[in-house]
């Protein structure tokens, strides 16, 4: 077999490719995002308009808010992003289930007594919740199996105020099918047509930790991205995977062999904004991501966030770069050139902005090439808009 590079000039936008795209999304291309949160999640209602077949890597580390209780309980990973996520790329056309997804984005009363969300829970599971109801049958039936494995499960002092419906069910699955996520997030996937890929980077019960400046540590991926709490008042020098969430215990772990193949078969690599560690480093973490990222001959790019990260604390454009590239490098042996890594910076340096100027002379040593476009609209500054964003990545590929 020989391998051939095809190289090629770039028009961004193309508009060609995109009303290919457009067109018959669901020959769209296998982009990848390693991304976390709901940073991602208005982006991904438009990526749907140009491809079903973007893949979506999750950390699944979130130690707050309603996950934070399910973890707690059930020594579990965090399922609050995973739901977002798919619910973002659920089928909103005629042949969805909007029903579905109004249930699964459902939260409890965060006002209302423990006793009369027990009540709640359990019309869901017998059916007769109005939530519910309108759900068509085998697919209820599903539904409300999981939420009765939850709460036969529920430990008796479990908070039910805010919780989201569709992470009891998670939870609920994720039970039922001995500790794994891959079973119910295919049902999941099923139940709303989701239009794309979506797995967390691992499947196990971890939280993340960082080593700061200053010698301090914090884990908990809630104490880092300043908004649960306080920002960071030192810069973040190395993160790490802790199986203990209130002390240092360092996991390491490696990716799944599917998850491999994934980022392998992508036909380009998006480190997208968002949260710079918690979201898009902590994807890069686990054993054998950034080796499966070198094999993978096609584009890389990096979108860059737009203002201000509470985790990049003291940070510029150029660090951040190379800070992704330290990462990526980390699991990789010393032949690995960045190239094999990152190619791209995608950029709007007239319409966004950003913490700093992107060093032209870095760039070129690190030999990445910059593309400086339209990404931020009148209509949506100071954030990316997201058809210009999507035209961009689609020109790419």
């Amino acid at each position: 077999m020989t391998n051939v590079r095809v190289t090629r000039s770039l028009s961004i936008p193309d508009p060609l490719r995109i009303s290919r795209y457009r067109k018959i999304p669901e020959l769209g291309p296998r982009i990848l995002f390693f991304s976390g949160g709901s940073a991602l999640n208005n982006l991904c209602k438009t990526l749907k308009n140009y491809s079903h077949n973007t893949i979506h890597l999750l950390t699944p580390f979130d130690s707050g808010g309603s996950s934070a209780e399910l973890r707690k309980a059930f020594d579990m990973p965090s399922i609050g992003d995973l739901r977002s996520r798919l619910m973002a790329l659920a089928d909103e056309t005629v042949l969805g289930h909007p029903e579905i997804v109004a249930l699964f984005e459902h939260r409890l009363d965060k006002a209302a007594s423990q006793q009369l969300l027990l009540m709640q829970l359990n019309d869901l599971i017998r059916g007769k919740s109005p939530l519910i109801s309108d759900i068509a049958n085998p697919m209820r039936k599903l539904i409300c199996n999981q939420l009765g494995f939850f709460l036969a499960a529920m430990p008796e002092n479990f908070d039910l105020r805010g919780a989201s419906i569709g992470n009891l069910i998670l939870a609920g699955g994720y039970l039922n099918n001995h500790r794994h996520l891959d079973p119910i997030i295919f049902l999941f996937s099923k139940l709303v047509n989701v239009q794309g890929i979506v797995r967390t980077i691992v499947n196990d019960d971890l939280h993340l930790g960082a080593d700061l400046e200053d010698g301090s540590e914090v884990i908990g991926q809630h104490l880092i991205t300043g908004k649960e709490v306080a920002p960071l008042d030192s810069a973040i020098e190395h993160i790490f995977l802790s199986q203990d969430p209130e002390m240092k215990s360092i996991k390491s772990i490696s990716i799944r062999k599917k998850n491999r193949k994934l980022i392998e078969s992508a036909e380009l690599i998006c480190y997208p904004p968002g949260s710079f560690y918690s979201s898009l480093l902590a994807n890069l973490i686990p054993e054998g991501v950034g080796k499966a990222i070198a094999e993978n001959d096609c584009p890389k790019v990096y979108i860059p966030n737009l203002g201000s990260d509470p985790e990049q604390f003291n940070m510029d454009l150029t660090s951040s770069v190379e800070r992704l590239l330290a990462q990526l490098h980390a699991d990789c042996d010393d032949s690995t050139t960045n190239q094999q890594l990152l190619n791209f910076v995608l950029l709007d340096s007239r319409n966004g902005i950003y913490p700093s100027k992107l060093s032209s002379e870095v760039l070129a040593s690190l030999n990445i090439e910059l593309i400086d476009t339209r990404l931020v609209s009148k209509q949506s500054a100071p954030y990316y808009d997201n058809e210009l964003l999507v035209s961009a990545l689609m020109s790419l590929t």
